[in-house]
């Protein structure tokens, strides 16, 4: 098998790394202890994440700092100038990785704003995460990992985005983290094998996480997302009882959740396998292939061929979790 290499939307994984400087661990083994590549879900019973349930981001990036063995200063709240001292602050003793930040207000991205959420864009409301590099009382220097180095955004607008009220899965403004070091010598293979527990407890199916009513997650969630496939996928809404794949998912699945979906579990079988556990390994380079085998039906309206591999791809999950708990 050949290893991927390329583009992809890996923003927090990306963030972190640019932010630890050098050394620093590969994104990929980043995004694999955040946990993001053991579940997936079908989000309120209609948007479709290859990610846990109630799993995030945000769970995710404390989980990872934790399993490299670094610590940061996480803040947030406050008044907008409050929150800009901060940075301006953080900025003076190195990066600083802010987020979540809503990707739609970053005005350097042609196109932006791209309107309020629900409006027809797949990145309506899309939470991202960006390295801040300098701040002063005018503007913010970045770099994106969304293709965007040595961004500059004037600070009220970057205030607008770094206040994510679109964001769902935070109630929080200004969200940052700084004053990253190491507090203890961990290797890539012991940070991998510390993490299994926590991959076992995504796929198992954790209740400790409030989600949006109507939330399923492995086999039936995938088993549900190809009926509503095979009820209507002409990229028109869905129905009212949420028996069709509305535009809205079917355009967050083909600019976004497949891309992801496919690399985190291309990229966390490199990484088990490194581990030591082949057979783990095949499952998830399994998933991977089939995860990657929904774009081209999808964007193509083959909607028989995409719920096809999506009943393919269901039982798999119940696999990984039982070769995982097995050496977990």
């Amino acid at each position: 098998m050949t290893d991927y290499t390329g583009s992809g939307p890996y923003c927090y994984a990306n963030s972190l790394v640019m932010s630890l400087g050098a050394p620093a661990p590969s994104p990929s083994l980043v995004e694999t202890l955040t946990g993001s590549p053991f579940g997936v879900q079908l989000l309120g019973g209609t948007v479709p994440l290859f990610d846990p349930y109630g799993w995030d981001p945000e769970i995710g990036l404390d989980d990872a700092v934790d399993l490299l063995g670094l610590r940061c200063d996480r803040t947030s709240g406050g008044s907008a100038d409050e929150a800009m001292a901060r940075l301006r602050e953080a900025c003076a003793r190195g990066p600083v990785l802010v987020g979540p930040v809503d990707m739609g207000l970053l005005l350097y991205h042609p196109g932006t704003p791209w309107g309020p959420p629900g409006g027809g864009s797949p990145y309506d409301g899309n939470d991202h995460y960006v390295v801040a590099l300098a701040a002063d009382d005018g503007t913010v220097l970045l770099h994106d990992p969304h293709g965007h180095p040595y961004a500059t955004l004037p600070v009220p607008e970057f205030l607008a985005s770094w206040r994510a009220d679109a964001v769902e899965y935070t109630a929080e403004p200004y969200v940052m983290r700084a004053g990253f070091e190491r507090v203890r010598a961990v290797t890539e293979v012991a940070a991998v094998r510390a993490a299994l527990p926590g991959a076992v407890a995504w796929l198992a199916g954790r209740t400790d996480r409030a989600v949006p009513a109507g939330t399923v997650a492995g086999a039936e969630a995938l088993e549900r997302l190809a009926a509503q496939v095979e009820a209507g996928m002409d990229g028109g809404p869905g129905g009212g009882d949420n028996s069709r794949l509305g535009a809205g998912a079917r355009g967050l699945m083909e600019a976004f959740a497949v891309r992801v979906g496919a690399r985190r579990l291309a990229d966390a079988a490199v990484h088990v396998e490194r581990a030591g556990l082949p057979a783990a390994a095949g499952v998830l380079r399994e998933q991977a292939r089939l995860v990657g085998a929904v774009q081209y039906p999808l964007v193509r309206g083959g909607g028989a061929a995409v719920a096809e591999v999506l009943r393919r791809l269901a039982p798999t999950y119940g696999r990984l979790r039982r070769e995982l708990e097995a050496v977990a």
